[in-house]
């Protein structure tokens, strides 16, 4: 599963608010940032914090990517 936080950073531009503000409101760690800008998978708690901060809902903050065909074919040929 892939995940893109590209909606988060519109959201952020259009609030003229920075990801560093961002942080600092919700509490989260800076290595939990790095996974934000990263599009790698966190937690829901962290999810629900950035969702309660911003008055949004999970859908303006997230989006499920649906898989990659080429890569899966990859895997399965890696895979034997």
């Amino acid at each position: 599963m892939a995940v893109s936080y590209n909606r988060l950073w519109k959201l952020l531009i259009d609030r003229k608010m920075s990801k560093a503000e961002l942080r600092r409101l919700t509490g989260i760690s800076p290595n939990t940032m790095t996974k934000l800008n990263r599009n790698e998978e966190v937690a829901l708690t962290v999810l629900s914090k950035i969702c309660t901060a911003l008055g949004a809902d999970i859908g303006e903050v997230v989006e499920i990517l649906p898989p990659d065909r080429s890569t899966d074919k990859q895997e399965r040929a890696d895979n034997g």
